[in-house]
């Protein structure tokens, strides 16, 4: 086929790049363990065991959101209410991930903070309720057989029915003594688009962090730390500074050389040539968002012009249909 005809036409086109973004915000990328992934993760446990304020910045695409969320298990904190028992067992959801609106206001942004820490609280007691609720159902059962026994056999107008131990109140008031006595799990707290505070918003979010002893992060752009800079209030109560970078070439290469594909987007089965490699991260610049948006345009190529191999003419193909300014 002739390269100059691959691609779809102009309004084919339209149709791939909103096919594209449909994917990446109804199927947000699988998490891959690449080293700025891992510095990350070090970075949050270090603001969480100093309960330091920290701040993480770096450019639209390279990771942050979703290595943020990765880190909290947010998605399944969101899930919560189709747990079981029994799905209630692993590490303790013990951080929040928290994205203020894009108008905000410092009372709002308190009572999401509350509503979400809430939550993380609900479910550290979730698996003490369900144990409550076990053993309470079975006084209760108790309790109806002994006086359904009883009626006939006991003169309950001499004395009254002898009650059984323990008691449902005592059961009852023995585990709200061990609910109360689990306390707010959070241990940190991850502010993603932290751009969007006004400093009032700031100001409280800095008020929580002072209330309790628990870590902070802001996530942002690059520049949010020079705006802090002017507030030395604030500025001064940052711990930890970490920029997260753009994919290496060599963990590109890596990926590619592994077959690893966005979720639902099935490329051949085949290692990519060297100079498709090269194309693709040239065009991508280590853009963890914009790789996720190229192979998926690049299935959309291959699928259109009934391809079974991608090479640099693909890549270039599926590059003109992305918003993705000069290579």
């Amino acid at each position: 086929m002739n390269h100059q005809n691959l691609g779809p036409s102009n309004h084919k086109s339209d149709q791939t790049q909103s096919s594209s973004d449909t994917v990446t915000n109804s199927c947000p990328p699988v998490l891959v363990e690449t080293l700025e992934h891992r510095r990350f993760i070090e970075f949050c446990d270090a603001c969480r065991r100093y309960a330091y304020i920290g701040l993480c910045y770096g450019s639209p695409g390279v990771g942050k959101t979703l290595s943020a969320r990765s880190y909290s298990r947010w998605d399944k904190v969101k899930q919560s209410e189709r747990w079981t028992p029994a799905s209630a067992d692993g590490p303790p959801l013990d951080t929040v991930f928290y994205t203020p609106p894009v108008v905000n206001a410092p009372k709002g942004i308190e009572a999401e903070i509350k509503r979400s820490r809430d939550i993380l609280r609900g479910l550290a007691r979730r698996p003490l309720r369900y144990e409550m609720d076990e053993k309470l159902d079975a006084i209760r059962h108790r309790d109806e057989e002994h006086r359904a026994e009883v009626l006939y056999t006991h003169d309950w107008l001499a004395e009254p029915i002898p009650e059984l131990h323990p008691t449902y109140g005592a059961i009852a008031k023995d585990y709200a003594e061990k609910e109360q006595a689990i306390g707010d799990p959070t241990t940190l707290i991850l502010v993603d688009e932290a751009d969007r505070m006004r400093m009032a918003s700031l100001e409280q979010v800095r008020a929580i962090f002072d209330a309790g002893e628990v870590g902070l992060i802001l996530i942002g752009m690059p520049g949010i730390e020079k705006r802090l800079a002017r507030y030395p209030q604030f500025y001064s109560r940052i711990g930890f500074v970490h920029e997260f970078r753009p994919l290496a070439a060599k963990e590109i290469r890596q990926m590619l050389g592994q077959l690893w594909a966005p979720p639902d987007v099935h490329l051949p089965q085949q290692q990519l040539d060297q100079e498709s490699v090269a194309a693709i991260i040239r065009i991508t610049g280590g853009n963890f968002r914009l790789l996720n948006r190229m192979l998926t345009q690049i299935e959309r190529i291959l699928e259109i012009n009934g391809l079974q191999e991608v090479n640099k003419a693909v890549v270039e193909a599926a590059r003109e249909s992305l918003v993705i300014g000069q290579a």
